[in-house]
């Protein structure tokens, strides 16, 4: 059963003009995460995990009456952030719980886990 894991922050703790200089918390946090994801790509869990820019540097795509268009930034004014994801592969939900409890331990940020639909999918 494959599960997407969605990571938020505060988005009032993202600033723009210093998300690329990441804090010695930040690292040290990086640092647990990264071992974690070692474990899970040697289990055969883990099958993709990545960070994602700055919602600064983002575009929307939505419907304004008859046209589709593309606009800078973020859509809505949010209080968190998607800030990263990852993609398992595990035998159910509780182990998809288990290993987002070891990054929240981690990075100290929420994580929401939603299944896959994919062929195995069952709910």
């Amino acid at each position: 059963m494959k599960y997407l894991l969605l990571a938020y922050t505060p988005a009032a703790a993202w600033d723009a003009a210093t998300a690329d200089v990441p804090s010695e918390e930040a690292l040290a946090a990086f640092a647990v995460y990264q071992k974690l994801e070692r474990e899970l790509v040697a289990s055969g869990e883990l099958v993709t995990s990545e960070g994602l820019g700055h919602p600064a540097v983002s575009t929307t795509v939505h419907r304004n009456g008859d046209k589709v268009v593309a606009t800078d930034g973020p859509f809505a004014e949010l209080k968190e952030v998607l800030a990263s994801f990852a993609v398992i592969d595990v035998t159910g939900k509780e182990r998809a719980v288990e290993i987002a409890a070891r990054i929240v331990e981690a990075l100290g940020e929420p994580i929401e886990i939603r299944p896959i639909m994919g062929e195995d999918f069952a709910p």
